[in-house]
């Protein structure tokens, strides 16, 4: 991509505050982007070869939104937590094993999707943010699910086509938990702790495709309080 396109992007980036190369082969994160760290609410740089997040990307301090899917991330700067506006951050398909340790500082994140990436845990720092929606963790290395995600505060979680094969009771004491996606991972039925049908606010329960007959999850005690509650939720959205 020669020097006069990258211009002519920027030039509409200032006017627009949206600054979008997708799918252009760009192995770094293009440096003249630091002459709009006031203008720029939303960047868009998935499907290209980027190895690398600057330092600089902290300085981008009105950014709301930040997609990078499908690059060639494997760690993510601390600089990146200093984004106070940022509301929605999309990393999938990238190499990234762990989150910067103070990740939890993004204090506006609303939407974090990490599909496809290489995370062996649900990362502890997720607990400490407080107005998350949805947080698309599919399609990882997960092997457990930790007591501290019984602080998250998210309304959707995915933990779809992970290795789960344990998950701590403490989820079913999420707050605001509504939806809850195990879809395609190594659970026996004993190992589903029980208060997630009987004490908990989960009202949407995916977990087909693991070790066990979802005929027999009719059978767990509580059962009859989870289908309570997803009649109602059902009700509400019809």
């Amino acid at each position: 991509m020669g020097n006069s396109a990258l211009k002519a992007h920027l030039e509409t980036a200032q006017k627009t505050g949206v600054f979008q190369l997708t799918g252009k082969g760009l192995t770094e994160f293009p440096e003249d982007l630091q002459k709009l760290t006031s203008n720029l609410r939303t960047i868009d740089l998935s499907n290209n070869k980027i190895e690398l997040l600057p330092p600089l990307i902290g300085k981008f301090s009105f950014l709301k939104s930040l997609a990078l899917n499908n690059n060639k991330l494997s760690a993510l700067p601390e600089e990146l937590c200093k984004l106070k506006k940022l509301e929605t951050l999309h990393l999938n398909g990238n190499h990234l094993r762990q989150l910067p340790a103070a990740f939890g500082q993004l204090s506006a994140l609303k939407t974090l999707s990490l599909s496809g990436n290489q995370l062996q845990t649900v990362p502890t720092q997720l607990s400490g943010l407080r107005h998350l929606d949805v947080v698309d963790l599919s399609k990882n290395q997960i092997q457990n699910v930790p007591d501290t995600v019984g602080e998250l505060q998210a309304i959707e979680l995915n933990l779809n086509q992970n290795q789960i094969s344990q998950i701590s009771v403490q989820i079913s004491h999420c707050p605001r938990l509504k939806v809850l996606r195990l879809e395609e991972n190594c659970l026996e039925l004993s190992m589903l702790p029980e208060s997630i049908l009987s004490d908990s606010q989960i009202s949407l329960l995916a977990v087909e495709g693991n070790l066990f007959e979802i005929k027999k999850l009719r059978e767990l005690e509580g059962y009859d309080k989870y289908m309570e509650r997803f009649t109602a939720t059902k009700k509400k959205f019809a």
